[in-house]
């Protein structure tokens, strides 16, 4: 593992230019293929370098995104807009995700886990472009620090019965579990996010570089999702008791959610809520606590950290263009650019969950086990499928179609450095689907 974290560190040290990509994905395929013959000797937790099978397609989720983001911010290279300190605050991005998703420790995990906030809401504050910047960074804090003491009572509380922080001797704290309960559970909810806790993630979004926006919805949710799977170990007699609070007020929220997409104007803000949808669904497959809702969780995490990334990049080659990203603006864009409608139409019928896309897969995996565990919970799934794939045809519709708006001028078509960015989100979203029983193997 420390070869890696070298050749993170020495990379600290080199100048933001165009051919960092290159390195950053070097470390991905270095760490795919040293792990790809270690990977099945064993499900355990702790067969290669502390991780299994969950943590190792997260931290694979975590640098190919962050390579992404170098490919997306090329107008901050171009504009000279403090292009190195966003570089390396990138940089300590990712080293902070791939140490949380590597970690044994549940002490560790919550320091890297948090340490993780601070690079996405220099983002947003340094390199956002909207004045209420500093209102969602404020949001975003607030929100994830509210529920961070909780976390880190629960952690020592454990600490105290189990006598240990390792993620290798966590078993069911029964006598304890209520109030540990609520203790652990709450920042990872706050995370993902789940309903009624969830205002901090839009605001983020709207008022964010691309570059936050697509960390935040590839990697930065499925902290919380990734949380919940480890640490639910530590609670689970309490868990079947209490579990289905939750549950049914992330399919009630995500029903609802879904609804309000269908009137938003600002593309932005209807990716950003249709994420918030998405992880309802997580939550609700994650606490129904069986075999087929985690795994589901992990395959719709990792397709919708690829798919909603793609969408915000979308948006900001349009916002790029036409200086807007309202729909009232951005009509008829399949007279301007019928190659950029490609791929609204593939990124779009992938967030729907059509095939061959993983969020097909895991959509219905997590159909299977929310079914399972409750009939009537059908009713809401029936809602949010319908409205899913309602929002995705209203804003494909909205936007590619129509009579083109008369203020457009100086409007320049998409260049190869860009079609290879939605390209590379959009191949392992529907590619993975064949090797989709590896997800299984995990547990």
């Amino acid at each position: 593992m420390l070869k890696f974290f070298f050749f993170m560190f020495f990379m600290f040290f080199i100048y933001f230019k165009w051919w960092l990509v290159y390195l950053v994905f070097l470390v991905l395929f270095m760490f795919m293929f040293i792990n790809s013959f270690n990977l099945f000797l064993s499900s355990n937790i702790w067969n290669f370098m502390g991780m299994d099978f969950l943590s190792i397609s997260m931290i694979l989720l975590s640098i190919w995104i962050c390579g992404l983001i170098i490919l997306a911010s090329f107008k901050l290279y171009i504009s000279k807009k403090y292009n190195d300190l966003f570089m390396l605050n990138l940089l300590f991005l990712v080293v902070s995700l791939v140490l949380a998703f590597s970690s044994m420790d549940i002490l560790y995990f919550y320091i890297f886990f948090e340490i993780s906030i601070l690079p996405v809401l220099l983002m947003i504050m340094g390199w956002g472009y909207q004045p209420e910047r500093i209102q969602a960074g404020v949001y975003l804090i607030f929100y994830t620090l509210c529920v961070s003491l909780p976390l880190l009572l629960g952690i020592f509380f454990s600490y105290k019965v189990l006598n240990s922080f390792s993620f290798l001797y966590i078993y069911e704290m029964s006598s304890f579990s209520l109030i540990l309960y609520f203790l652990m559970i709450s920042a990872f909810l706050v995370k993902m996010p789940m309903f009624m806790v969830h205002l901090w993630l839009p605001k983020a979004h709207v008022e964010g570089p691309v570059s936050s926006s697509m960390i935040l919805a590839g990697v930065m949710l499925k902290l919380g999702g990734y949380g919940l799977m480890r640490l639910m170990k530590l609670m689970i007699l309490t868990s079947l008791k209490i579990n289905f609070i939750w549950i049914v007020l992330s399919l009630i929220g995500g029903s609802l959610i879904s609804l309000m997409c269908l009137h938003q104007m600002d593309m932005k803000m209807l990716i950003a809520y249709s994420s918030v949808v998405h992880m309802a669904l997580v939550i609700s497959g994650i606490l129904s606590l069986t075999y087929l809702g985690f795994m589901g969780s992990l395959i719709l995490m990792i397709g919708h950290g690829l798919c909603s990334s793609g969408l915000f990049v979308l948006i900001n080659l349009m916002y790029e263009r036409l200086g807007s990203r309202s729909l009232m603006v951005n009509k008829g864009l399949i007279n301007l650019m019928p190659n950029m409608s490609l791929w609204w139409f593939l990124l779009l019928s992938s967030n729907m969950a059509a095939p061959p896309s993983m969020n097909l897969f895991g959509e219905i995996t997590l159909l299977m086990s929310i079914i399972s565990w409750s009939k009537y919970s059908l009713f809401f799934l029936m809602l949010i499928s319908f409205f899913s794939a309602s929002y995705s045809l209203y804003i494909f519709a909205f936007s590619q179609h129509g009579e083109v708006f008369k203020g457009i001028f100086n409007f320049s078509g998409m260049n190869m450095r860009e079609f290879i960015l939605l390209l590379l989100h959009w191949f392992p979203l529907n590619v993975l689907i064949l090797k989709i029983d590896y997800f299984f193997f995990w547990m």
